[in-house]
């Protein structure tokens, strides 16, 4: 008998062990990511940005080995993010700017999330890949390079100029009303570019300081999108209708049109080639648009209900569907000679690969469509490399973080892996399952679930929501900064014992328009809302899963929606993070004094204060831990002051953490480890302890 207990004792005690935490947050923290691949229009270089635990630098590779090189030495977590990373044309220079925070608004603004006396600088850099030297040019943002090495950049809407090569001043390059937003040079050295004037906004060309602007077919309405011909002799673009329009309250989406047009540079002329269907799907314009090398130009639309590429052919203008399926595609870039285009989308031979990406490339005359990757990974922000078919793209899997990957034929080359620390957990990470449920008005939801194996019988839940909202999560690491932090985040619960379950609601990407687009969603009714309950009930039921202890956190979109969940079902969720959640809607309907429908605009606000979790803090009875950035460009901070002070009055506990002088992205890396572990340590003391 007593042999018996002592062998169920250490039965017990080994179980428990097996189980117990094998990672630290710091060490999962310390995924690699990288970004702002480029390759150059000559030879066969490519170069991106690596954040190594805050500490960003630009490395290159060159063919035919693509040996991975570090070019610069900014070894401080510092907060100061690397973007606009490009090739001087002859491939012998990289341009790069150091600082602001460019997935936000305000992007151009310095970062100070170190607090120092002393504001850092938002600057141009350069590299002499000759020499190897690396220094600042300016403090500016946004560059360009173009002919002969002429580097240009917009500072307080002009457009400056410097010298690559020289160590003179920078000068403006002409005075002009409005504000540059948009610059784009011909094959033969003409800049053509996109001035905002308020109400609309024109395409012009800038051939020296001697001659005028020609205006490309200037009208009151919004021109932009710049793409000219492989000759130089064209130019198409994007038309949308100027002004603000009436004044109405958004109860329902409406069409917004947009036209395809071409100018002919010899002749002035200009022709319409396209114009969206009037329909919902039709109305969005996305980022790529280009002219292809064969008289077509290529661009995004979500016409037939998913995000595909299309072509037109300017002469006969047939359209046709270069992605035909039910996925949707994104990253795309076009080939050196125009003919074809390499992209990411959410498909392949199994139904998981939904909730992936793989590359693919198309042929813009033939429409061949070929599919350069498959299986389990995820594979994203695609370049080609050289004229030969080879191309770089972002590569990872369930376990692996990013890294960037060389695919030549048949052969894929991963670059730099000696960089992943030896401590980063990346075998004792799971592989989350592809799981789906059904919302109350019967919406097909997918999501992403986290289990470690063995364990206790019924362990405590977790619901994670994505930002955005236009985003998805997948089943591995994310080719966004931001949800590399989310998914290394929900990979801890895991390995800590609790059941996460990663939510794709509806406004998220990936499961076409209807699903991206829902009538009632955000402050029109939060219709989305039904989804994150809908999982915390799926979650709840799983019989691993105790339901009476089920959390909820996410970041931005995210924190509203944890903000929305414990507000409206405390019963279902015990306790939550938000994190620099929106709280407050009402704002979206500040129109102007001359509306004259007040029913209409009472009516919207009312919805919009019922889409908002103030309007339930009566009943919001779960624990919460409030985190905001006071420096955040894109969910004001107010937001979470305001419902502080909201729980204040009505004597509500809660608790919070501040971060002083960083932004929405956690650009320093010990604040993105802060945040991390408070949000683990707050679930795991109401759920576990």
């Amino acid at each position: 008998m007593k042999r018996s207990f002592y062998f169920s004792f250490i039965l017990i005690f080994l179980t428990q062990w097996a189980f117990s935490q094998t990672f630290t947050m710091e060490e999962v923290g310390k995924f690699s990511f990288p970004s702002e691949l480029t390759s150059s229009a000559t030879g066969e270089k490519i170069a991106w940005a690596m954040n190594e635990q805050g500490k960003r630098n630009v490395y290159m590779a060159e063919g035919p080995a693509f040996t991975a090189k570090k070019l610069t030495d900014f070894n401080e977590d510092d907060g100061q993010e690397i973007s606009s990373l490009q090739f001087s044309p002859d491939g012998n220079w990289l341009v790069f700017v150091r600082g602001g925070d460019h997935g936000g608004g305000n992007a151009s603004s310095t970062v100070n999330a170190q607090n120092l006396p002393i504001l850092p600088n938002v600057e141009i850099w350069k590299i002499n890949l000759e020499s190897g030297k690396v220094e600042t040019i300016v403090e500016a943002d946004n560059p360009s390079i173009g002919k002969d090495h002429q580097l240009l950049y917009v500072k307080a809407g002009q457009v400056w100029t410097v010298d690559l090569a020289s160590s003179e001043k920078p000068v403006q390059l002409f005075e002009i009303k409005g504000n540059v937003n948009e610059l784009s040079y011909s094959p033969s050295g003409d800049l053509a570019f996109v001035v905002n004037r308020g109400t609309h906004s024109m395409i012009g060309i800038f051939r020296n300081k001697r001659l005028p602007i020609q205006w490309v077919n200037p009208s009151f309405h919004r021109d932009s999108n710049i793409a000219w011909s492989e000759d130089g002799q064209k130019i198409a673009y994007i038309r949308r209708p100027g002004g603000r329009g009436a004044a109405f309250p958004e109860l329902e989406p409406r069409h917004s049109p947009w036209e395809i047009w071409v100018a002919d540079m010899n002749t002035g002329d200009s022709e319409k080639l396209w114009e969206a269907p009037e329909t919902l799907a039709a109305s969005y314009i996305y980022p790529f648009f280009a002219f292809s090398g064969n008289d077509h130009i290529a661009y995004l639309s979500y016409e037939d209900g998913w995000q595909h590429l299309y072509a037109i052919d300017i002469n006969s203008k047939e359209t046709k569907l270069l992605t035909p399926g039910d996925y949707m595609v994104e990253q795309i870039k076009q080939s050196p000679n125009g003919e074809k285009l390499i992209f990411s989308a959410n498909t392949g031979s199994e139904q998981e690969d939904l909730d992936r990406r793989h590359i693919g490339t198309v042929d813009i005359l033939s429409g061949k469509l070929t599919w350069e990757t498959s299986g389990e990974g995820i594979e994203a922000y695609p370049v080609w490399v050289g004229n030969s078919g080879k191309m770089a793209f972002f590569s990872a899997d369930a376990q692996r973080s990013h890294l960037v990957a060389i695919k030549s034929g048949n052969d894929t080359k991963l670059l730099g892996e000696s960089i992943i620390p030896s401590d980063f957990p990346q075998d004792q990470l799971v592989t989350p399952k592809q799981v789906k449920f059904t919302a109350p008005d019967g919406t097909t939801v997918y999501g992403q679930l986290f289990e470690k194996e063995g364990g206790n019988s019924e362990k405590p839940g977790v619901i994670f929501v994505h930002g955005g909202p236009q985003r998805q999560m997948l089943l591995g690491w994310s080719y966004m900064d931001y949800y590399s932090n989310t998914y290394a985040i929900n990979q801890y619960l895991a390995n800590l014992g609790f059941v996460v379950l990663s939510v794709n609601y509806r406004l998220g990407i990936g499961y076409g328009y209807e699903f991206h687009k829902p009538s009632g969603a955000y402050y029109r009714g939060a219709v989305e809302y039904q989804d994150v309950k809908a999982g915390g009930e799926f979650l709840a039921s799983l019989p691993q899963v105790n339901g009476n202890k089920i959390g909820i956190y996410g970041g931005s979109y995210g924190g509203y929606l944890t903000a929305l969940a414990l507000a409206r079902d405390s019963d279902l969720f015990k306790v939550g993070v938000d994190i620099h959640g929106v709280h407050d809607l009402d704002g979206r309907y500040s129109l102007s004094a001359n509306y004259e429908q007040p029913s209409d605009i009472d009516k919207a606000r009312q919805v919009a204060w019922e889409s908002s979790p103030i309007s339930d803090l009566s009943t919001w009875t779960s624990p919460v831990l409030f985190i905001h950035a006071d420096d955040d460009r894109n969910v004001n901070v107010s937001q979470t002051v305001d419902l502080i002070r909201r729980f204040e009055e009505l004597d509500k506990p809660y608790k919070s953490i501040i971060i002083p002088g960083d932004t929405h992205h956690w650009m320093k890396w010990s604040n993105m480890v802060k945040v991390d572990q408070a949000t683990a340590d707050f679930l795991k003391k109401h759920l576990m302890d």
